[in-house]
C-alpha cells in the first residue's frame, strides 16, 4: 500500500495548483493514498489477451449526414444583437 505524506500532498496541490489550506491536507493526503492503491490493485489483473474496448456495452454512436447548412436559425441568433443591418452584426467603425 503506498502513503502519501503531507509533504508530497502540499507538492502535489502545488503543482495541479489547488490552494488547499494546510488543516484539509491530512485528507487530500489520505486520498491520494487510496487512488494510488486502486491503481496498485488494477496493475495486478491480468489481462492477457483480452482485447481493449471502448465501452463496456457494443453499441455505435448514431450519425447524421455532413452537410454544409447555415443553421436556418438566422433570427434567433440576431434576436440579441444590439444593431443588426441586413441580417448581419452591424458593429461600429473602429479607425486608429
Amino acid at each position: 500500500m503506498s502513503e502519501i505524506d503531507l509533504e508530497t500532498a502540499r507538492k502535489v496541490a502545488h503543482l495541479a495548483r489547488i490552494k488547499v489550506p494546510d488543516d484539509n491536507l491530512p485528507a487530500l493526503a489520505q486520498d491520494l493514498s487510496r487512488i494510488l492503491t486502486f491503481m496498485e490493485q488494477l496493475a495486478e489483473v491480468d489481462v492477457e489477451g483480452v482485447e481493449p474496448m471502448t465501452s463496456v456495452t457494443p453499441m455505435r454512436l448514431k450519425r447524421r449526414a455532413d452537410g454544409v447548412t447555415d443553421g436556418n436559425i438566422q433570427d434567433k441568433v440576431l434576436a440579441n444583437a444590439p444593431d443588426a443591418r441586413e441580417g448581419f452584426f452591424a458593429v461600429p467603425k473602429v479607425v486608429e
